[in-house]
């Protein structure tokens, strides 16, 4: 069976159209997943963005509410769907992505299946990743404070990919320090001005 790594090289070296529809056809049951890890990989660079990654955080509170809601498969605007990915993202982006992914996955096993296999703990995680993603969304631009919490949602991400628990909790213990340190660093900054 090929890892994630390999399907997601498959998936970049295949002369097909990329879209996000066949995207999520071949990742089915981790698509959730991936479209957080992919949509949120940008913001997670210690790199101020200036505001411009709030259109994948946007996306990215959608997909967190489906979860919420207990959705299975992914819902979005079929225009979304059938929407090539940016030839920056296939070419540069995501080959470099590929070796922290494989990193990861040399490392990780799957721990604690029963309770990922229950049906709550995609809801929590839901929770989970709309809190980190609202806090990125919110952190004020050219800061640099969205980087833990989206840096938390790629790592929860990698935990749910792998199921991992391990991960997922690495990724929660991350996210909640960058929620910190928006309050704490965002109250200097308004108190200063």
């Amino acid at each position: 069976m090929p890892t994630f790594n390999q399907e997601l090289e498959k998936f970049l070296a295949s002369k097909k159209q990329k879209t996000l529809q066949e995207l999520i056809d071949i990742f089915a049951d981790k698509s959730f997943a991936v479209l957080f890890l992919l949509l949120l990989a940008l913001p997670a660079l210690p790199l101020p963005t200036g505001g411009v990654t709030h259109i994948f955080e946007i996306i990215a509170m959608q997909l967190a509410f489906e979860l919420i809601i207990g959705r299975k498969t992914v819902w979005l605007p079929k225009r979304w769907l059938n929407k090539t990915t940016p030839a920056s993202l296939q070419s540069s982006v995501l080959p470099k992505f590929l070796k922290i992914i494989n990193w990861f996955e040399k490392f990780s096993r799957p721990r604690l299946n029963k309770i990922q296999n229950n049906t709550i703990y995609p809801r929590v995680i839901g929770i989970v990743i709309l809190l980190f993603v609202v806090f990125a969304f919110l952190a004020p631009p050219f800061s640099g404070l969205d980087t833990l919490p989206s840096l938390g949602v790629v790592i929860l991400s990698l935990g749910l990919i792998f199921k991992d628990i391990l991960l997922s909790v690495i990724g929660f213990i991350i996210g909640s320090v960058g929620i910190l340190l928006i309050f704490i660093l965002g109250n200097l900054i308004f108190q200063l001005f």
